[in-house]
Formats: structure tokens, C-alpha cells, sequence
């Protein structure tokens, strides 16, 4: 009789992995498509802060000021996007 039990938890234990290992299969591809559509926030972030800066600073004449400025506050804003799609990762 205990016999019995242990193989049937066995095979329990057994269709748990098996079933982990199933839906984690298919995982892979979604993080790193999260990872790339972080990456390119951040970048796409700075670019646009540091484009923003280099029409400011033509128009004015204040080079490098705006440049440095808005490359900045691109940095900032890129972090803060990652962060907001990792926190949105965390919730699902």
C-alpha cells in the first residue's frame, strides 16, 4: 500500500515539471522581445531628447547647452520607461 501512494505522488510530481516546462517553453521569446522593446524605449527616448536639443540649439545659437539639456532629460525619460515596462511586467 505505501507503495502505491509514493508511485501516485510520483507521477504527480512528475505531471507538475512536466507541465512547468510546457508553459515556460514558449517564454524565451517573449523576454527577450520585452528586453528589445525596452532597449529601444531607451534609445528612441535619447535620440528624440538629444534631436530636440541640437534644433533648439540651431535656432537659438546656444551650443551645446540645449543639446546637453534635453540629451538629459532624454536619459531620464528613457529610465522612466524602462521602469514603467518592468513594473508592468511584475503585474502579469
Amino acid at each position: 500500500m505505501p507503495d502505491k501512494k509514493f508511485k501516485t505522488r510520483l507521477e504527480i510530481a512528475k505531471n507538475k515539471i512536466a507541465d512547468k516546462n510546457y508553459e515556460n517553453s514558449g517564454n524565451k521569446s517573449s523576454v527577450l522581445g520585452m528586453a528589445f522593446k525596452m532597449s529601444t524605449e531607451f534609445v528612441a527616448a535619447v535620440a528624440v531628447g538629444t534631436i530636440i536639443g541640437f534644433i533648439f540649439d540651431n535656432w537659438f545659437g546656444t551650443k551645446p547647452w540645449l543639446i546637453l539639456i534635453f540629451f538629459l532629460v532624454g536619459v531620464v525619460a528613457g529610465i522612466l520607461n524602462v521602469i514603467r515596462t518592468a513594473k508592468n511586467m511584475q503585474v502579469k
